[in-house]
């Protein structure tokens, strides 16, 4: 391989993850860095749902490799003239575009904007796991949400997390906890159940049973915020039960119909969609604000108030080990997050 090339792993054909020609190892030009773009040594990487749901059977092909992957560890190799934020040597850690190659190859591309410094505690496997589920739940709880960081402010307040288990959830159990919210999450079996209040879930309850039952017990009526990170139709009728008049809901969730939102109307409750593409993909004026809270986020790392959410750790990044990882996303079973390094 020259030094114009690199190792990527990518995809032309959109089959069933046991398919072998699901994901390929390909390889690619590799790419130089203009504008405020980091060209990133990738050491390490995360799969999430996004990486499945595109990489999902369908009636298409690619004419050039199609490369997934939106969870980045590595070290800022070059920059671009435009760069003010980070120098060749710095260690960092992002998420990127859905619009824009991922990050499953040897070297990447990615806007500064949208990048922190790698929190100084973790390694690149243990920091890969963080970036994308964490800009999720920050700015679901503190831009959508509009939840204070001031503990003070949040005295006697609830939130809601549907799916607390899982990527998102585990870190935004956790934030949420920081800032002095009573933690409700919902679970369906025991071991999502102990790995939420492992991470600071005050109570736990079973997302396949009607809500408000399960919350009277705790004396709660109703929850001042819902956040819901697992199938929004199916939980919308319990979601709109459970909060309280004026309260607000989140969910990450796209839907397969539409949702009834006449059943939030008498509460004067708000509905808020949170995607963390959003910034990146519409070039937003705002978009440097992923920068500061990943860089926030490593500063809560680095001082032990949040820990990293990784529970499976793979290696190498090529093509039949990142087939393995999307088998057991697909699974639905997974706790935490699945990270592949290289050796």
């Amino acid at each position: 391989m020259s030094a114009q090339t690199m190792k990527a792993v990518g995809l032309y054909k959109y089959l069933p993850i046991d398919h072998p020609e699901s994901l390929i190892d390909v390889e690619l030009e590799k790419p130089a860095p203009g504008g405020r773009d980091l060209l990133v040594k990738v050491k390490a990487i995360s799969v999430n749902p996004v990486d499945v749901k595109v990489r999902a059977p369908k009636n298409k092909t690619e004419d050039s490799p199609k490369v997934l992957g939106w969870d980045v560890a590595g070290v800022v190799e070059q920059t671009g003239p435009d760069c003010t934020l980070f120098k060749p040597g710095d260690e960092v850690y992002y998420a990127g575009s859905i619009t824009r190659p991922g990050g499953n190859s040897e070297f990447h591309l990615v806007d500064e904007r949208i990048v922190g410094a790698k929190p100084a505690t973790l390694d690149f496997a243990q920091a890969a796991a963080l970036p994308l589920t964490s800009i999720t739940a920050w700015e679901g709880l503190f831009d959508r949400l509009g939840v204070s960081q001031r503990r003070e402010d949040n005295e006697g307040k609830s939130i809601l997390m549907i799916g607390a288990a899982g990527g998102v959830g585990s870190i935004a159990v956790q934030l949420a906890k920081y800032v002095g919210l009573t933690v409700i999450g919902t679970a369906s079996r025991s071991e999502s159940a102990e790995w939420a209040k492992a991470l600071g879930a005050d109570y736990i309850i079973n997302h396949n049973e009607e809500f408000v039952p399960q919350l009277k017990p705790f004396n709660l009526e109703q929850v001042d915020y819902i956040f819901c990170l697992n199938s929004t139709e199916k939980h919308w009728k319990s979601m709109a039960d459970a909060i309280a008049p004026q309260g607000k809901i989140c969910s990450i969730v796209e839907t397969a119909e539409p949702l009834n939102i006449t059943l939030i109307k008498n509460k004067s409750a708000t509905f808020v969609w949170e995607f963390m593409f959003t910034r990146p993909m519409f070039q937003t004026e705002d978009m440097i604000r992923q920068h500061h809270l990943l860089n926030e986020l490593s500063r809560l790392v680095d001082q032990g108030v949040i820990r990293t959410t990784i529970k499976e750790k793979l290696a190498p990044i090529d093509a039949a080990t990142l087939r393995k990882a999307h088998a057991m996303l697909e699974s639905g079973r997974t706790i935490g997050k699945v990270v592949v390094e290289n050796d």
